[in-house]
């Protein structure tokens, strides 16, 4: 039997990547999440530190897959938009622990891109992601 409702494609001759799949192929009812930053319910930012606005965004996320019938272990990819490498990368022990609290210990597809800047003033973050919820 299955152990979940995906399968992680990883070639064999590939290194293992850290903390993410190279490819993942699912069945079930697909769900296409929006970017999601690090603001509130009232919209409003939760802080100005990455981190924080790193774990809204994730926190949201959750939040609107639940609205689905969806959990954080049915996401298959997540594209982040980032405002600053350099503090994703100094700051990257902080980001899996925030992750790890809101997501778990599930790894979808992850890409990271580097942007200019935000719509929302004051965003340092934005997340959007795919689940797929499996069938029955």
């Amino acid at each position: 039997m299955k152990k979940n409702h995906f399968d992680v494609l990883q070639p064999k001759a590939w290194v293992t990547p850290k903390g993410y799949a190279n490819g993942i192929a699912a069945e079930g009812r697909q769900v296409h999440i929006a970017g999601q930053i690090g603001w509130t319910a009232e919209a409003k930012l939760v802080s100005g530190d990455f981190v924080a606005q790193v774990e809204q965004a994730l926190s949201n996320i959750v939040q609107v897959l639940a609205e689905a019938g969806g959990e954080p272990a049915h996401i298959v990819r997540l594209t982040w938009y980032l405002t600053d490498k350099t503090e994703y990368i100094s700051r990257q022990k902080e980001i899996g622990a925030a992750y790890r609290r809101v997501i778990g210990r599930h790894f979808p597809a992850m890409s990271a891109i580097v942007v200019a800047g935000l719509i929302e003033d004051g965003a340092k973050v934005e997340i959007e992601a795919t689940a797929v919820i499996p069938p029955g």
